[in-house]
């Protein structure tokens, strides 16, 4: 939790549960003096050949003067179905009024709310002074009827202009039952009439929603989906988005690096800029040393460009534990291709890779523990062949519920991580068919960028492969034991996770025996 009183004064708090803080805890600010700021960490893996980077870019804290802020349209699409009647449909009209009362001057907005139909406060855009009007027809919407889902959203894209910005608010309880039913028709109806400057952010309230169909909303329109669990506050969820929305400051935002080879940099596509926010983007390099960051974009609707130059990609060391985070990120990319559009083959052996590599908990985590050699190629494309086969022999998993929200909201934490995924509790299939309850922190270990393992009794480096590398054994607490690390001080820390471990020095595989 961060809390800034003025522009020179910040308090940053944390907070967990049952944890063990067993690493460094680290905290990055910045102070710069530019509209927009941006700094850089990276970590060089030697041993993969390869670097990982953050970025950090936020604009300035102070308010942007009137001709920096971009002018905005804001189309809210509000389900008044009879399934929101009671305290749902209580705070949804809260939340439709914060919206309406915190627009900017020169902002404009539209509000459709439906259930058997669709209604419009007005056919067209109306200005930010019309929000007393507005309000006053949002306090006498009552929940009633189908839910007509399609035909809402077409007629609150019908507003929507090619000009300026526009953030599209669905907030919706149900399923279509209306209209237009089917997930798929209503997605392709939404992208043929959406223009290239629409953003859509869905809420779904309750768990009664299609999360397939408001995540490849969200996702096809550059937004995001936010669920409201049962017992949640709808209106403090959609005030508390929306004033991280209100004020763009850079559209359309595009990423370059000059001096380094850059690729598969998370969140992709880049999100829009907002005043009070801050783009943190992982990605990997090829080589390391001097860069220029450039960040592009519009303001309104004017090209805007940011250069950054005199920054540093680290060719030694550097920060450790960026690598999990970016493998957290694209991990939870991967899982979102797979879970909205199927289980391709690549996609999945990607997600079994990374999931072994850097030891993060994943749909397909529990062969970390009951595969043999998970730890050979081999080994991992049979177990994401067997994952491809079991699905697709399983019933076509549901997508409302419960349990289709939890894993909706999983992915989306790992796709918007700021923080590696921790170890958690995953159910685990034993050799006798009994299911039991594993903590993988039991079982996965992380020493500064690398994973371990436990497999039969020894800590085993995850970028260890049994089938092609031999390892030089030396006993523990012997003499040549402590003249390795002399040599060799990476692997110390390695060694220090028990009497029994495997690490790799140098390409070299080292072997620790009882």
């Amino acid at each position: 939790a961060v809390d800034r009183p003025d522009d020179r004064t910040f308090t940053a708090g944390w907070e967990a549960d049952d944890v063990r803080p067993d690493a460094d805890f680290e905290l990055f600010w910045s102070v710069s003096p530019e509209a927009v700021g941006a700094n850089l960490v990276s970590y060089w893996d030697a041993t993969e050949g390869a670097g990982y980077f953050m970025l950090l870019a936020a604009p300035g804290i102070a308010p942007a003067a009137e001709d920096e802020v971009i002018a905005k349209d804001v189309v809210v699409v509000l389900d008044t179905s009879g399934s929101m009647e009671g305290e749902k449909i209580v705070q949804a009209k809260t939340a439709l009024t914060y919206v309406i009362e915190h627009l900017n001057p020169a902002d404009r907005f539209g509000v459709v709310e439906f259930s058997t139909g669709a209604r419009e406060f007005s056919p067209t855009l109306e200005p930010a002074s019309a929000a007393k009007e507005a309000v006053a027809w949002v306090e006498r919407l009552a929940a009633e009827g189908g839910t007509d889902i399609n035909l809402a959203l077409l007629d609150a894209l019908a507003m929507a202009e090619p000009e300026r910005p526009t953030l599209l608010l669905f907030l919706t309880d149900g399923l279509p039952t209306e209209g237009e039913v089917e997930v798929a028709d209503i997605v392709a109806n939404v992208a043929g009439a959406a223009p290239d400057n629409v953003r859509l952010f869905a809420f779904g309230v309750g768990d009664d929603v299609d999360t397939l169909l408001l995540d490849s909303l969200a996702q096809a329109h550059a937004g995001r989906s936010t669920y409201v669990r049962p017992g949640e506050a709808l209106d403090e969820a959609v005030s508390g988005f929306y004033a991280g929305v209100s004020t763009p400051v850079l559209a359309d935002l595009a990423l370059d690096v000059d001096g380094a080879r850059v690729e598969d940099v998370f969140p992709a596509p880049r999100p829009d800029l907002f005043a009070g926010g801050q783009l943190v983007a992982l990605g990997r390099y090829r080589e390391g040393g001097p860069a220029t960051i450039t960040l592009t974009g519009q303001v309104n609707g004017q090209p805007q460009t940011f250069v950054f130059s005199d920054r540093t990609l680290a060719t030694a060391g550097g920060e450790a534990f960026l690598p999990r985070l970016w493998a957290t990120r694209k991990i939870g990319h991967l899982l979102n291709q797979i879970r909205l559009n199927g289980e391709n083959p690549e996609l999945v052996q990607a997600v079994v890779d990374l999931s072994v590599r850097f030891g993060i908990v994943t749909p397909y985590t529990s062969y970390l523990i009951t595969e043999d050699d998970i730890l050979s190629q081999a080994g991992r494309t049979r177990v994401a062949d067997a994952v491809i086969a079991a699905r697709q022999a399983a019933p076509a998993a549901d997508t409302s519920g419960a349990a289709a929200v939890d894993e909706a909201q999983a992915v989306g934490s790992y796709a918007e991580a700021e923080v590696a995924a921790a170890p958690s509790t995953i159910a685990v299939t034993t050799a006798a068919g009994d299911v039991v309850e594993v903590d993988s922190g039991a079982v996965v270990k992380t020493v500064g960028a690398r994973t371990f393992v436990l497999r039969d009794g020894v800590w085993t480096e995850t970028t260890f492969d049994p089938a092609t590398m031999a390892t030089t054994a030396v006993a523990f607490a012997s003499d040549d034991y402590f003249r390795l690390i002399d040599e060799r001080p990476e692997l110390a820390a390695a060694f220090a996770l028990g009497e029994r471990v495997i690490a790799l020095s140098d390409g070299d595989a080292f072997e620790v025996t009882a």
